[in-house]
């Protein structure tokens, strides 16, 4: 009962902070889904829109290939003039590709010899790359019906050139396609629940510290693990708003994600939203837990911030290596916290199942890490050091 008191009072006290529960309640669970649904649209609308306009590129020597350019023109090319210096103009991102053309073009070609051609590009320009597949897979697509057409006029057949012809089969479907490229979606999960609870764990820690209340509530006849207790559950609740927010925002955020356009299927509804939930679970005691022992340590509110900001890198290692390093999903995974909710997520969001086992395996080891931070954290309650104001 006391418990609860304690409990109450912390809650009530939260909400009549304002900082506390716009980072909570708004900035932490909705600036991810926003962020992503901005960026993500913006870009594929850009690219699509793009790929349907004709291709605009400059062309040195146009004269010398009146066939080629008749054919590239017949698949969207859009000629451009010519430039003195076609390097610097694409190091100056004047034109995203150049196509020149040698003036021994039109003699090799009568010769029946190969006639090449160039293409200037900068790989490292993203925005280019397009413009540079486009207009090599024009070319590519009309050296294959000039070849065929060479081979014919001397009687043989074109398949005398392909003795051997892939069938690629991606097995990847619109769904798993997704999945790798939401992969950062677990990252955001995990931060709504850390920053859900960081200003409630600072302030009901270092914060009362430094105002000189936490020992005022130490005096109270009443054992410091339940006052623990009282705080954390006060925590825990602020942590789960924070997440439920977010996976509702997500799961709104996905409509209006163009992922049809890319021939993705992004599956957000209740059923992927109910199961984050579940495996997110240890995660908020154990982060609550965490940032109160470590709040603990510092001695004012400005101190705290400092080192719950560096331990807000934590959540980063599981998703930087699967992104770096991609190893295939073992079962020890799930057993592993913050790891086996990257695992898990990215599973659901590639359209596969968690097995209840492997659910289980997450949240009892999850649950046990929590424990142990939690008696940590009463470890930490006990000093009489705590109590004293900075």
């Amino acid at each position: 009962m006391k418990t609860l008191t304690v409990f109450l009072k912390e809650v009530k006290e939260s909400l009549r902070d304002k900082r506390t529960v716009l980072s909570a309640l708004l900035y932490g669970p909705l600036i991810g889904p926003i962020v992503m649904v901005m960026l993500i649209s913006t870009t594929i609308n850009h690219q699509m829109d793009r790929a349907d306009q004709p291709l605009k590129v400059p062309v040195i020597g146009a004269q010398y290939a009146p066939h080629l350019i008749d054919a590239l023109k017949q698949q969207g090319l859009v000629l451009q003039p010519p430039m003195a210096d076609p390097a610097a103009a694409v190091r100056d991102q004047d034109a995203d590709v150049v196509l020149r053309i040698p003036s021994n073009y039109g003699q090799a070609w009568t010769k029946g010899e190969v006639a090449q051609v160039d293409l200037i590009y900068d790989s490292s320009r993203r925005d280019a790359s397009a413009a540079e597949e486009r207009l090599a897979g024009m070319l590519k697509s009309y050296a294959g019906t000039q070849g065929a057409m060479r081979l014919v006029a001397r009687g043989l057949s074109p398949e005398m050139m392909m003795p051997l012809r892939v069938d690629a089969r991606d097995q990847s479907t619109p769904q798993s396609r997704a999945g790798m490229m939401f992969g950062i979606l677990p990252y955001f999960f995990v931060i709504t629940v850390l920053v859900g609870g960081m200003y409630l764990a600072i302030d009901f820690t270092a914060g009362e510290r430094e105002r000189q209340s936490l020992e005022a509530l130490f005096a109270n006849p009443l054992p410091r693990w339940q006052i623990l207790l009282g705080k954390l559950g006060a925590i825990c609740v602020f942590s789960l708003a924070s997440l439920l927010i977010c996976v509702v925002a997500f799961a709104v955020a996905g409509r209006f994600l163009p992922t049809d356009k890319m021939g993705m299927t992004l599956n957000l509804g209740i059923g992927f939203a109910g199961q984050v939930f579940l495996l997110m679970l240890p995660l908020v005691l154990l982060f609550s837990a965490l940032q109160t022992l470590v709040a603990g340590f510092a001695k004012t509110y400005r101190e705290a911030q400092t080192y719950l900001s560096l331990l807000m890198v934590v959540p980063m290692l599981p998703s930087m290596l699967l992104t770096f390093m991609p190893v295939k999903t073992v079962g020890w995974m799930y057993a592993v916290p913050l790891l086996g909710q990257q695992v898990g997520i990215t599973q659901l969001l590639r359209g596969g199942a968690v097995g209840m086992p492997h659910v289980m395996m997450c949240l009892v080891s999850g649950f046990v890490v929590a424990l142990l931070v939690t008696l940590a954290t009463v470890w930490v309650y006990r000093s009489e050091r705590l109590a004293i104001s900075a």
